[in-house]
């Protein structure tokens, strides 16, 4: 039986709801380690700082290629070179195997220089190995999710993510465990049972990828054998084309990883020229730990469009069919900016009632999430722009975009971290500065190949209308239930209290226009429904 190809929204809700069911297993573990004894934000720091060195070398050895194999596959597919599109998959295979088994051993044997000498936080080398193997199995698992994110069966991505996360909450919480029972809560120790979770959980997902391969074979052997326009290409031609596309989406993801090392760098190792190393560490766990993670989440959701983008507009052009590719960037793009503003404000607002509810036993940071926060509607859109400009072949600009940015984010931590009455929160604003020059550059040139149907009063004013309306009723709900004592149940109340206003301020403002709700999961049933309210 032939896999179905996916539709573009089918696509984007697949990965939405996939991002969602990730991100919340995510929070469980990171919960389970921060409010664990023996752990907390000093853990975070260890556990943190070594995962962002393996990210920087994951990056390097395999991050671009996903949507690189993503968007030349589409292309071939799109014009029936079934042959052409599998010879690039086999050929990508073979090389980034042998390019992730490098950076494996990179990170194995050159863990002990970096946590010592680079991150300064010597406790992080056995993290470091015990992550090692995971560049490995996730440089091959990426060729795999490119292949079938190209053949639009994005569904395979979805579920091979999913798999992954729940064996990475469960062994970790497992694992770290009985780490704790075994070396009486060694906070070193249990940061590297985590991370040895991590590599397993990798593995996983490479296993699920590479057995749904195996069962489809037949069914692509003979889409193969009914190819057309097939062009053939020699091995280093491929490569060539590989590169050419995945070398500038690394750079990009480079950029990303950079951005994080940079606070790695500086933070810690700038904060204690002038106060105690340990609280030094512990700001720096409050900024990698639980705000990171917390600002993470609406990227998340929001990486559907950026995943489902990329093949749709590069099999568009290929096309030449730019009606499409213009509908679906300027509706992901509208669609961002509604994921995006109601995090920000969320985060603004009830920063302390969320880290009261989320982390119990280390619930203080809520002035850094807040200042971080307001990044996030700069690195959301950025994100659609960055596979927008993708899909239409333009790779190096997201990478130059965040490159600046990045340079902008390292001269402002240099010259705010020393400053004592700013300490950690210079890391913030220069977080700020990066993504929003980032956002300005990209937004700019997309706006140089697309025609987008954004006005300003759709793209700006009643969004923020929306946001503002969520926030005064949210708010005021909380005041009222906070003041006869409802504690948590405050929090949770409010925030569900605030999604449903927001959705409907969004309907009554009529920020979706009538073909932006058809374009929605059963679209034409909704707008049914908004008509029979009297709303359209």
């Amino acid at each position: 039986m032939a896999a179905k190809k996916e539709t573009f929204m089918q696509g984007v809700i697949t990965i939405m709801f996939s991002q969602i069911a990730i991100k919340i297993l995510g929070l469980i573990y990171t919960l389970y380690l921060t409010n664990k004894e023996g752990f907390g934000d000093a853990g975070n720091a260890i556990y943190a700082s070594g995962y962002q060195i393996y990210a920087l070398l994951l990056t390097i050895s395999s991050i671009g290629v996903q949507n690189a194999i993503s968007k030349l596959v589409s292309e071939r597919l799109a014009v029936g070179d079934n042959r052409g599109a599998n010879r690039i998959f086999k050929v990508a295979l073979a090389t980034f195997g042998a390019i992730g088994a490098v950076g494996t051993m990179i990170l194995f044997f050159g863990a002990h220089t970096m946590a010592y000498d680079w991150i300064q936080i010597p406790e992080a080398e056995l993290t470091l190995i015990a992550l090692s193997p995971a560049i490995f199995f996730v440089s091959i698992s990426s060729v795999f999710r490119g292949y079938f994110n190209g053949r639009r069966t994005l569904k395979i991505t979805a579920r091979a993510q999913t798999l992954e996360q729940i064996f990475k909450t469960g062994l970790t919480i497992i694992i770290v465990e009985i780490v704790a029972f075994v070396t009486s809560t060694s906070t070193e120790m249990m940061a590297a049972g985590a991370n040895v979770a991590t590599t397993l959980a990798t593995f996983s997902s490479f296993i699920y990828l590479f057995i749904y391969y195996r069962v489809r074979r037949k069914e692509i052997g003979n889409e193969i054998e009914h190819s057309i326009n097939y062009k053939y290409e020699n091995v280093k031609t491929i490569v060539k084309k590989i590169l050419m596309v995945s070398i500038p989406l690394t750079l990009s993801s480079i950029m990303t990883s950079f951005n994080k090392n940079i606070d790695s760098f500086t933070v810690k190792k700038t904060l204690s020229t002038y106060m105690d190393p340990s609280i030094a560490t512990t700001l720096y766990g409050q900024l990698s730990g639980k705000v990171d993670t917390l600002t993470n989440l609406p990227l998340a959701i929001n990486i559907a469009f950026a995943t489902a983008l990329v093949p749709a507009i590069a099999a568009a052009n290929a096309r030449k069919d730019r009606e499409t590719a213009t509908k679906r960037t300027s509706f992901s793009l509208l669609t961002s900016m509604l994921i995006g503003l109601p995090c920000v404000i969320g985060m603004i607002i009830f920063a302390q009632p969320i880290l009261n509810l989320l982390y119990p036993n280390a619930n203080e940071g809520a002035l850094l999430l807040q200042l971080i926060s307001v990044s996030v509607i700069f690195s959301i859109l950025d994100q659609t722009i960055n596979a927008a400009l993708q899909g239409f072949g333009k790779v190096m600009i997201p990478a130059i975009a965040l490159g600046i940015g990045c340079l902008v984010k390292l001269v402002l931590n240099l010259i705010l971290l020393p400053i004592p009455e700013l300490n950690v929160y210079g890391a913030a604003i220069g977080s700020i500065a990066c993504h929003m020059v980032a956002f300005i550059i990209v937004f700019n040139v997309l706006k140089r190949y697309v025609k987008l149907d954004l006005p300003f009063n759709k793209f700006v004013v009643k969004p923020f209308l929306a946001t503002g309306i969520m926030g005064v009723c949210s708010y005021t709900l909380f005041l009222l239930l906070n003041g006869i004592n409802m504690g948590n149940m405050a929090t949770i109340i409010s925030i569900i209290f605030a999604v449903i206003i927001y959705l409907a301020a969004v309907f009554a403002l009529k920020i979706y226009s009538k073909e932006d709700i058809y374009m929605l999961p059963k679209g034409e049933k909704i707008y049914k429904v908004l008509e029979k309210l009297k709303i359209y």
